[in-house]
C-alpha cells in the first residue's frame, strides 16, 4: 500500500470522526508511525499492556475473554446476519473494582438482550412459516446466529470463571446460556421440519406420478381395445365396390368377433407386459 493511500484513509477516518464523536464502535488513530495506529480500543481506555498484546489493531477476532491482573476484557460479536461476512464487534472492560466501561452504548446487558431478542423474533418466524421455503430462508439466517450465541456464552462462562462473586456477571452468564439453549432448540426443529415437508412433498409427488402411470395405462388398454375394430370399420366403412355389397348379415357379426378378439389379446399383451416390467 502507498503512503498516499494510507494518509487518503486517515484523512477519511479523521472526517468520520469529527461527524460522529461519541460513536466508540469506529476503528480508532492512535499514532501513524506505529503499528498499532489504527485500532478497535477506545482511545480512553487505560488497558494493562499485557491485554492490549492480546488484541488485534484493526479486527476483533473470535469472541473470548481475557483476563489480565485483575482486568476483563470481553470480545463480542453483535448479532449477525445472514449475508455479513464481517462481524461487527463490541468490547467490554470490566476494571478490577468492578466498574464497566463499553465500546457500544447499552453495556453488555443490552448486548446480550439484543441476542434475546433476536431469538423470539427467530421463534415468531418459525411458527409462522408455511412452506419449505420460508424454512430454508429461516435456516439460512439461523445459522450464523446460532454460531455467534454459542461463541458468546463461552466467551462469558469464562469470565465468570476468572471474576468471582460479580452478580451482573452471573445473570449475564446465565441469560447467554439461556439463549444459546433456545438458538440449538431452534435450529434443531427448524432442521427436523424441513426433512418433514422435504419427505410428506416427495410422498405426494410419488402419489401423483402413480396415478398419472396408472392413467397412462388404462387409457393403453383402451387403445388396445378399440384400434382393431377401428381399423376393421374404417376399412369396411369405405364406399368402394368389394363384391361383398349382398353378403349375410352373419358376415358382420363375424368381422365383430373377430376385431374383439384381437382387441382382447392386444389387452392382454399390455397387461403382461406391464406386468414383466421390473420394478
Amino acid at each position: 500500500m502507498t503512503h498516499g493511500g494510507i494518509f487518503s484513509r486517515s484523512r477519511r477516518f479523521e472526517k468520520s470522526v469529527a461527524r460522529n464523536p461519541g460513536n466508540r464502535d469506529a476503528t480508532q488513530i492512535a499514532d501513524p508511525g506505529s503499528y498499532g495506529w489504527m485500532m478497535i480500543v477506545p482511545p480512553n481506555w487505560s488497558l494493562p499492556a499485557s491485554i492490549k498484546a492480546r488484541i488485534s489493531p484493526s479486527t476483533y477476532g473470535r469472541q473470548r475473554a481475557i483476563l489480565e491482573e485483575g482486568h476483563l476484557v470481553l470480545i463480542l460479536h453483535k448479532p449477525p446476519k445472514a449475508d455479513d461476512t464481517i462481524r461487527e464487534g463490541a468490547l467490554f472492560w470490566r476494571k478490577p473494582g468492578g466498574a464497566w466501561e463499553t465500546s457500544r452504548p447499552g453495556g453488555l446487558k443490552k448486548h446480550v438482550q439484543d441476542y434475546v431478542g433476536l431469538e423470539a423474533k427467530l421463534t415468531e418466524q418459525y411458527e409462522r412459516a408455511v412452506d419449505t421455503k420460508s424454512l430454508f430462508e429461516l435456516q439460512e439466517e439461523l445459522t450464523p446466529v446460532v454460531r455467534a450465541g454459542r461463541n458468546m456464552s463461552q466467551a462469558l462462562q469464562t469470565a465468570r470463571e476468572g471474576v468471582e462473586d460479580d452478580p451482573f456477571l452471573i445473570e449475564m452468564r446465565d441469560t447467554a446460556s439461556d439463549v444459546e439453549r433456545n438458538l440449538d432448540l431452534l435450529a434443531e426443529d427448524v432442521h427436523q421440519a424441513i426433512e418433514y415437508r422435504t419427505l410428506r412433498e416427495a410422498e405426494e409427488q410419488a402419489r401423483l406420478t402413480g396415478e398419472a402411470v396408472r392413467a397412462s395405462h388404462r387409457l393403453n388398454i383402451l387403445a388396445a381395445l378399440f384400434l382393431p375394430l377401428t381399423a376393421i370399420t374404417s376399412a369396411f366403412g369405405m364406399n368402394l365396390p368389394s363384391g361383398m355389397e349382398g353378403a349375410s348379415p352373419a358376415l358382420f357379426w363375424i368381422v365383430l368377433a373377430l376385431g374383439a378378439g384381437v382387441g382382447l389379446g392386444m389387452v392382454a399383451w399390455v397387461v403382461g407386459a406391464r406386468a414383466r416390467k421390473p420394478k
